[in-house]
């Protein structure tokens, strides 16, 4: 079985990649980063930005870690699929990656994905006041991420394009690993 993490930053297409993805391919399993909560997970990301490897292993991914285990044993699956955003970077799960794909998402584009995503119903201020908070604190968090985990992976892939040509991209590349 392969086990093949999938990355980019917030509204990046992490997950609709990998739903896709899990659609297409048979004997195919995923797991998601978000559906977990972890031992270790910074209270506020922006003071750890900068702090590298020190950063990445702070999180305790061992329930992660158990499912990944869990899977592997049932043999049901030719690939796993880690909607994940560290890549190699966390002690717990870089030993279980045979490959680490990153979206490379323009920042501008997450951003409108996230605001159309996660602020539907939201007033002007809110959205105003959620842009201040990405200006003055998240924003490094992303080019953070574009700093460590792009070049961590193993193949990049361009955000920006038709979702339908980066699912095609993703594909050949989970057959060559």
């Amino acid at each position: 079985m392969k086990i093949i993490a999938i990355g980019a930053v917030t509204a990046g297409g992490k997950t609709t990649v990998v739903n896709a993805l899990k659609a297409r391919l048979p004997r195919t399993a995923s797991l998601h980063f978000d559906d977990y909560s972890f031992d270790g997970e910074p209270d506020d990301l922006t003071k750890w930005v900068g702090k590298g490897e020190e950063f990445y292993n702070v999180w305790d991914l061992s329930p992660l870690k158990a499912d990944v285990e869990k899977i592997i044993s049932s043999g049901e699956y030719d690939h796993l699929l880690l909607d994940y955003p560290f890549a190699y970077r966390n002690k717990m799960m870089k030993d279980y990656l045979d490959c680490c794909i990153f979206i490379d998402t323009p920042l501008d584009i997450a951003m409108a994905r996230r605001v159309l995503r996660d602020m539907k119903d939201a007033s002007a201020d809110d959205i105003r006041n959620e842009m201040s908070t990405y200006l003055n604190f998240a924003r490094p968090c992303y080019v953070q991420m574009l700093e460590d985990i792009l070049p961590d992976s193993d193949y990049v892939i361009d955000g920006a394009k038709d979702l339908e040509e980066i699912i095609s991209e993703v594909t050949e590349i989970i057959v060559k690993c």
